[in-house]
């Protein structure tokens, strides 16, 4: 078996990728890591196969010219050639500012690099009594540059300086790299508006699925794209309609559900009380319509979690005189809850859900909790906090988490009856329409605290059905 392969990983513990994330960045990298791939193979062939031999050529052509006035100042008298020397500005020793080797320049290295072959093409061409020397008279400026050669008179050797060829400045290929970095950021460009025009439809199919997870019904997409992108927006059309359907055929089924049980239930009601009147068994006639009521109550249940307020219009509201109205109502009916207001603003929410919301966690309390009920909002963060709390000694914060989850009951709930242990998960589905969360405390000196807290600019509502009317 081999080693095992080590793979980055963030502090998160997740594997961590170097490539950039988006479609676009990776398209974009990977157009210009090809087009500097190629310039390079590019620039490499043409530094070997073109200029090298051209250089080359430029060496030999120059070597022939130096020994042939070599070979001039050796055959002419000594007088002739001490002056034709002195026309030509010889020295007896190099200057002290002249090198063998010169230093490669970054900012020209490819001027440097063809000097450089040149040099060494130029010295395979002469022979080995005539040295080369290089002397820059501005160490700023290449174009002064002065070529230093030993060459031979009737008397002594003396040092010439002699102009530099075009072919060693090889200015041109400083224009071809140019050229070659304009034909890629060109090409990257390209590439960028290219990708632009993908990501266009790309960035409406990802807007429309997440209003599709938010509950709204967008606008069929366009088709008349690339293939790819145009059968993946043709799915999508298809898969909304098919969720239109099912939600069209849910409100139907709802509607259904909600005649079709709940008038048998109230014939059997009715019947019961005809067929046992006022005083003949009581026992049995209390019995009996505390069974239609846990069955209607359920019912109600189911109802509730299906229907969760999707189909009620939000509206600017109150949040505090929601709380307070059911402060006083629950006061009425005998339970008492201290009601600490803290400052909100005015925010869109739906607030026959949001009544059932915090109907479901006061309910929760009274039944559970029993003493030290408490509600108090405040906002933080964006967000409109609720928190309805009790000092029960009930199940603790922790084990509240999994009962959010639908159909899930604590062991303290078996002694109470008309529960299907969807409160919570009906409860937790309303936050999220509003952008927030349920979330559980144990709170300071026992008890329970439930926190449940409100987007005040949520994601954008999906529109109410037609003709639907949310129950209370």
């Amino acid at each position: 078996m081999g080693a095992p392969v080590s793979t980055a990983r963030s502090s998160s513990g997740t594997p961590r990728s170097w490539l950039p994330r988006s479609l676009l960045s990776r398209n974009i990298a990977l157009l210009v890591a090809l087009v500097a791939l190629t310039q390079v193979c590019s620039l490499s062939a043409l530094l070997h196969f073109v200029q090298r031999p051209r250089i080359d050529r430029a060496s030999i052509i120059f070597s022939d010219y130096v020994k042939v006035l070599d070979g001039m100042l050796v055959a002419m008298p000594p007088a002739e050639s001490r002056a034709a020397a002195a026309r030509l500005h010889a020295q007896n020793a190099a200057p002290a500012s002249s090198v063998v080797a010169p230093a490669i320049n970054p900012l020209r290295f490819f001027r440097s690099w063809q000097r450089d072959v040149f040099l060494d093409a130029l010295r395979r061409h002469l022979p080995a009594d005539m040295p080369v020397r290089w002397e820059i008279a501005d160490s700023d400026r290449d174009d002064e540059a002065r070529l230093w050669i030993r060459v031979h008179t009737a008397d002594a050797p003396v040092w010439i300086a002699l102009p530099m060829t075009a072919d060693a400045q090889a200015s041109g290929i400083t224009t071809a790299i140019l050229l070659s970095i304009g034909l890629a950021l060109l090409a990257a460009l390209t590439g960028w508006l290219i990708q632009m025009h993908l990501n266009r439809p790309l960035a409406d199919l990802a807007h429309a699925a997440r209003g599709v997870s938010a509950g709204d019904t967008p606008a069929p997409l366009p088709t008349d794209g690339p293939t790819e992108i145009a059968e993946v927006s043709r799915a999508f059309n298809q898969m909304t309609a098919a969720l239109r359907e099912a939600e069209a055929t849910r409100a139907l089924m709802l509607a259904g559900v909600s005649h079709d049980i709940r008038t048998p239930l109230t014939k059997l009601r009715l019947a019961i009380a005809m067929a046992l009147p006022r005083g003949t068994n009581d026992a049995l006639v209390a019995s009996s319509e505390g069974y239609l009521d846990t069955i209607d109550t359920i019912l109600q249940q189911f109802m509730d979690y299906a229907g969760s307020g999707e189909r009620e219009a939000p509206q600017q509201g109150d949040l505090n005189a929601l709380a307070g109205q059911l402060v006083a109502d629950f006061a009425g009916l005998g339970h008492e809850f201290d009601f600490e207001e803290g400052p909100l603003p005015m925010f869109a929410f739906r607030p026959v859900a949001v009544m059932r919301l915090l109907m479901n966690l006061m309910q929760n309390a009274v039944v559970y909790g029993k003493a030290g009920l408490l509600i108090r909002t405040w906002q933080e963060d964006g967000f409109a906090w609720v928190a309805v709390c009790d000092r029960g000694n009930g199940i603790r914060a922790a084990e509240l988490e999994r009962l959010k989850s639908p159909f899930s009951r604590g062991s303290n709930a078996r002694g109470h009856s008309g529960g299907t242990g969807l409160g919570l998960a009906i409860v937790e589905r309303i936050a999220r329409q509003q952008g927030g969360s349920l979330t559980f405390l144990d709170r300071d000196g026992g008890g329970l605290e439930a926190r449940v807290k409100l987007a005040l600019n949520p994601p954008p509502f999906p529109p109410a059905l037609p003709g639907a009317t949310p129950r209370t």
